[in-house]
């Protein structure tokens, strides 16, 4: 079975969502002096590669552990836009020659290869997804829109902006998988997804271990 990892890793340092909790880990005990290791710690719910849920949104909606874990897995679609310029919408046009391939059950997941510039100040300026765009998604009966930035929408640090396309998904009880990565390794067909959150009872979202495997070509 081939397994590619999605996910970017956790560690001390790491950039986070402008305003977001940092990512810390220290040790508790160690082997040498106690016998066993044990780590603290602590991070928000949407630290590094991670899934939001409705409830990050929406106050009715659902949290993380209210979600079935079924949702987290499927036949990936990945969408090539790595063409789009930074801070560029990605609009329908750019998505709909895949309209026949999204159905529900099939995590889409959105190529724009930012990943590369994880840790750096232009990650923050990534393509994203406009609000009519993401509406044409929900509307083929996709649940779950994954992809290689900080958010589908436009991260600003001056207030200016909206949340189009995360109030569109999440209001439709969907999920966003944010912070992906290697997606450029999912060449082919069969990969399956796996974006599985932990089980953290009321959450808003989960940072997750995200991978693709694939039996066959």
């Amino acid at each position: 079975m081939q397994v590619v990892d999605l996910s970017h890793s956790l560690k001390p340092g790491m950039q986070i969502y402008p305003g977001d909790p940092v990512f810390s880990c220290s040790c508790v005990t160690t082997v040498e002096k106690d016998g066993y290791a044990v780590r603290s710690l602590s991070m928000g719910s949407h630290t590094g590669t991670h899934v939001d849920a409705p409830s990050h949104f929406f106050a009715d909606g659902k949290s993380i552990e209210q979600i079935p874990l079924s949702t987290f897995i499927g036949p990936a679609l990945r969408i090539d836009l790595t063409h789009k310029s930074p801070r560029e919408a990605i609009t329908w046009e750019d998505l709909a020659p895949y309209k026949s391939q999204m159905a529900a059950g099939v995590i889409l997941l959105l190529r724009t290869g930012w990943s590369q510039y994880w840790g750096t100040e232009k990650y923050l300026e990534h393509p994203f997804l406009d609000r009519a765009a993401a509406e044409q998604i929900m509307a083929t009966g996709v649940q779950v829109v994954g992809i290689d930035t900080f958010s589908p929408d436009e991260t600003r640090l001056d207030g200016v902006g909206d949340f189009g396309a995360h109030q569109v998904i999440l209001g439709a009880g969907g999920i966003i998988a944010e912070n992906l990565t290697n997606l450029h390794a999912l060449d082919g067909s069969n990969y399956v997804v796996h974006l599985i959150p932990l089980n953290i009872e009321g959450s808003d979202g989960s940072p997750v271990r995200a991978f693709a495997s694939r039996t066959s070509d």
